[in-house]
């Protein structure tokens, strides 16, 4: 078996919740060895988000596989030098404190690369370093509410925000970004970086295309549910026995598709109501009905016919337990279980795939599991260690 892109990078992680744990655990993936550095009794709050897997988060399982639990209480003195032995070692650093914290812990990027000019660091906040929103509070939601993700989510009535946390994730995949090209460039040049990623950032990059249609065009893209504010027929369909599909039919070419084997109204292709797709999205009500009647004539497995007939791009609209039993996941056996300390768990593959090497899928650490280990190879006596942070 080959080796892992990243085998033999550490990183040491100060992280809590979900960027920060994202993008290291991407990196673990790949190979690279993962210090979690967590606080001494309670850890990384995600632990206790809920205990719906085997008594444990289900937010942390899916971030922590593959990492190194220790514990250390960074407020104390006696911690002091054991991040400095880690960091001496380390080939990236990666924290998500509050803005300013890591300067007050001795932990600033700009301190640590003076003495470590190989070091890369990243920053993960919410709003950046800098600016009047810099220490506001950044969770999830919030940040989507600020960068308008929640007023383009969601029915025409009724905003919504995304169903799962999109700006940390945004964020955690700019970070893993960043570190990967920050690896590539020391390779080069020996040198190693500072970065800095923010999730107020991150999201609005993922809001291009409504910001820009807002800037350009005078007026917000419409919330239009699972359909497109400049794309009709688009979104959720129902046939009569239930069944609900989704279209996307984005071209004259399958627009024409569409008329001549999914309704089978050739006609409409000429229709001026329907010939462009501006005119499309001008009647959309009155094209989604003339849809809705015809498909209610016929059944999911009817209509699936006709869409793949005419090779026209549809999906089933799947609730999470049908996810969970994909076919197409099923079929290239995209699941592996993975140890917790609750107990085995099924999680799927990383979404990385590098041909004949087999990702890394080691199990999730209980707080502080490689504490004494980790210290004893970096020459601290665990227990002293303990005593001085005033444990027991």
């Amino acid at each position: 078996m080959r080796s892992l892109p990243l085998d033999g990078v550490t990183v040491v992680s100060c992280e809590q919740a979900v960027a920060a744990p994202l993008a290291t655990r991407h990196l673990a993936d790949l190979g690279a060895r993962v210090l979690k550095i967590e606080r001494p009794g309670s850890g990384d709050f995600a632990r206790a988000y809920d205990e719906t897997v085997h008594g444990q988060s289900s937010h942390f399982v899916w971030l922590n596989r593959s990492k190194e639990s220790v514990t250390l209480d960074l407020k104390s003195d006696a911690a002091a030098p054991v991040m400095a032995a880690l960091l001496d070692r380390a080939d990236v650093f990666v924290q998500n404190f509050a803005p300013g914290v890591a300067e007050r812990l001795g932990l600033g990027a700009a301190s640590l690369r003076a003495t470590r000019p190989r070091l890369i660091t990243c920053s993960v906040s919410g709003y950046g370093s800098s600016g009047p929103y810099r220490d506001a509070k950044a969770y999830d939601l919030l940040i989507q509410s600020e960068a308008g993700l929640v007023s383009v989510t969601g029915s025409e009535t009724e905003p919504a925000k995304s169903g799962i946390p999109a700006a940390d994730i945004g964020a955690g995949m700019y970070a893993f970004s960043g570190i990967l090209s920050a690896l590539y460039d020391r390779e080069r040049t020996g040198h190693g970086t500072e970065l800095e990623i923010s999730l107020f950032d991150s999201l609005v990059e993922w809001m291009g295309f409504p910001l820009t249609y807002a800037g350009y065009g005078g007026t917000p893209p419409p919330r239009t549910g699972t359909s497109h504010p400049a794309i009709a027929p688009y979104g959720t369909f129902a046939a009569g026995d239930g069944t609900e599909l989704v279209l996307a039919v984005q071209n004259e070419r399958e627009w024409a598709a569409f008329c001549e084997h999914a309704v089978e109204r050739p006609e409409w292709v000429t229709d001026e109501r329907f010939a462009t797709g501006s005119a499309r999205v001008a009647h959309r009500a009155a094209l989604e009905q003339e849809i809705d009647a015809i498909f209610a004539r016929l059944t999911g497995t009817e209509l699936e016919a006709r869409l793949s007939a005419g090779r026209i791009a549809h999906a089933r609209r799947r609730e999470l337990p049908d996810v969970l039993t994909h076919p197409q996941l099923t079929a290239r056996d995209r699941f592996a279980d993975v140890s917790t300390p609750g107990g085995p768990i099924r999680a799927t593959l990383p979404p990385i795939t590098v041909p004949g090497r087999a990702p890394r899928m080691d199990p999730v650490p209980a707080l502080g599991e490689h504490t004494d280990a980790v210290l004893t190879e970096f020459g601290f006596d665990a227990e002293a260690l303990r005593r001085g942070q005033g444990g027991g």
